[in-house]
Formats: structure tokens, sequence, C-alpha cells
């Protein structure tokens, strides 16, 4: 009678991706539920996951205080671009994956009572690249914060512009900076919090503007990949370029913050940080950037003073808008003798022949 030996099944490699999930730092193997009440963040070494956009709101507001605005602005194709899909085809493969209609989402919510505007974004939506409506929902929310004077907050997580939408996108990091100027100079806060990855066009923009820049530990961080800088300057980069780390040590960031003290620090920040009052008996000067008056005749003619000769100061007229002394001219040289023969307007001289 033959033996039956038991049959063994082949040890997998690969894991269910909704149950585990390895570690790129230390490999390890991590359950999810596990790694879901640590914030995502690997016990073992301390690799911090991405978060989507709701985890990220979860994260930092207070629980039922969020109320998105502006939630069904979508990305059009102005372009007509095609690659190796169509753009429609792309945003439309995001959105079953993410669930959004594009890479930021925006409102207004509490954090410990306090009510404050911010804007989210997701690198799960075609890798959190800024287009029109992520320029967009930026620039609603810095608006929004300075008509209610409320602080805005604002985590960025993106791989720069969206190449799919050209030059409309690029116009986003004008758009952004234009509100955020604005904002800045009624003194309303902005808190930008940088997370894993922020570069190119969001790096760019918007993202290092903050009142206050926070960042997650070992986040990566700045305008070009480091393969494109080191090619550029053709030289070795330093170790850990372009991480929330070294940009710390070299003061680009003011805070690097791991995820479980995140929201205690911005608690912290909103405390210290408060909306200037408005004050209503203050004149309306007319210049929302707060800069100085420029007037660039008065300019131009103090700079002349300088520079030229200050033996024909004392003969230089005023200038047409009466702000100073026009540029001097240089004497007159000696003439022959001249019949004055006065012209209707008694300003000429007719020399006789």
């Amino acid at each position: 009678m033959p033996i039956k030996l038991p049959s063994f099944r082949p040890r997998r490699d690969a894991y269910p991706p909704d149950l585990w999930t390895k570690c790129p730092s230390c490999g390890e193997m991590l359950f999810n539920k596990q790694l879901d009440k640590v914030l995502r963040v690997c016990p073992s070494c301390g690799h911090h996951f991405r978060l989507s956009a709701q985890m990220r709101l979860d994260l930092l507001l207070d629980h039922g205080t969020f109320a998105e605005r502006d939630g069904g602005l979508e990305s059009e194709d102005p372009l007509g671009f095609v690659d190796q899909k169509t753009y429609p085809d792309r945003l439309a493969a995001a959105k079953l994956a993410t669930g959004m209609r594009d890479a930021a989402v925006w409102g207004t919510g509490g954090i410990d009572g306090r009510p404050v505007a911010i804007c989210v974004m997701d690198f799960g939506f075609m890798g959190g690249s800024m287009g029109a409506v992520v320029g967009e929902k930026v620039t609603r929310a810095a608006e929004h914060a300075l008509a209610e004077r409320l602080p805005l907050i604002v985590v960025s997580a993106s791989g720069g512009a969206r190449m799919q939408e050209g030059t409309l996108s690029l116009m986003q990091l004008a758009k952004t900076v234009a509100a955020l100027e604005r904002l800045r100079a009624a003194g309303v806060p902005f808190i930008s919090i940088l997370t894993d990855p922020t570069t190119g066009g969001v790096f760019a923009s918007y993202a290092v503007l903050g009142d206050v820049n926070v960042a997650e530990p070992n986040a990566l961080i700045g305008f070009a990949g480091a393969r494109v800088a080191a090619g550029t300057i053709a030289q070795e980069l330093p170790d850990g370029f372009q991480r929330s780390e070294f940009l710390f040590d070299h003061g680009f960031l003011d805070r690097v913050v791991h995820r479980s003290e995140l929201r205690g620090e911005v608690i912290g920040l909103l405390r210290y940080l408060v909306p200037r009052s408005r004050d209503a008996s203050e004149p309306d000067t007319g210049e929302p950037l707060a800069l100085p008056n420029f007037r660039p005749f008065s300019f131009l003619s103090n700079l002349a003073e300088r520079v030229l000769p200050s033996d024909a100061e004392g003969s230089a007229p005023e200038n047409g808008n009466g702000t100073g002394p026009a540029t001097p001219a240089a004497a007159p040289a000696p003439t022959p003798a001249r019949d004055a023969t006065p012209t209707p307007q008694g300003t000429a001289e007719t020399p006789r022949g």
C-alpha cells in the first residue's frame, strides 16, 4: 500500500496588502490595524508613512468639526493632453482610487476649540500634483481666512505642478503666493505643514511661506530631485540632503515634529499666533500688500542728486511732479553775440546770419 505524505503549502512572500504593510525603512512587516493605532508610524524605526487627506484631517482637527468647502471643483482637460493615457482617464483612475475629486480638500474646522481654515493635500491623487483645482482651493482657503480672520493651515504632500495642465498649473504658483501675501499683510497667521514628499512647484510657492514651517521627520522636501541637483552643480551632495532634518539644521524649517506630537504643536502655535484685530478707525491706504509708498520720479531724482556733481544743484529746477530737483543740466558754453529776437513764446533766440 503506497504511503501518502502530507503536502506542505509553500511559504508566501507576498502578504495581503489590506492586512500587512512592509516598512520601507527597516523591512518589518506591520499589521495594518496596529499601524493605524500608532498613526501609521513604524514602531521599530519611526518611519512616517504617508497619510490620506481624511486621515490627516482626523489627526489635526477636533472630531466632527470639519466642514468642506468647494467640494465639487474638478479639473478639466483644456489642452487635450495625452501620454500613455488621456488626462480624463488618469483623473477617473485617481478618483476611483482615492474617492476624491482632486488632490486637495479645504474647509473650516476647529483645533482645541479654535476655528481655523485648513487645506490638506493627498499624495495618492496623481502624486498630489498641483493643477488649477489645487491652486484654486489653496487660494480660496487663504481668502476665506482673510475675510473671517481665521488662522490658515496648509498640509502639503505633492510631487509638484501637474504637467497635464501645462502653463495653467504653473500660474497657480503666482496665484497662491499673491493670496498668501494679502494674508500676511493683514496679520493673519499661516502655518505650513510639510510632509513626505513636498517638492516641485508646491515647494517653490506656498509650502515654504508660512509664518511657521513645520515638517515631519525624514520628509523629502526640495524643488528638484537630488540626482538633478547633483548633476547641475557637478558635486556630491551631503548626507541627508533635502530631508527635513537637513533643512532644519540650515534654517529653512522652524520645527521638525513627530506625528504623535503634531496636533499639540499646532495647538501651541495657535495660542501664540493670534490674528491681528481689524481696526475700523484706521484709514484705508489702498495698499493691500502693506508696502511703503514708492514714487519712481522721486526715487530717480534723489538718485540723480547723489550721482551727478553737486555744483549744478543750485540751478536745478524742480521736476514735473514737484518731488525734487530734476537732473541738473550742464552750464552752456560761451557763444558769439546774438540778436535776441523774441519768438511768440518769448523763449528762443534767433542768431543773426
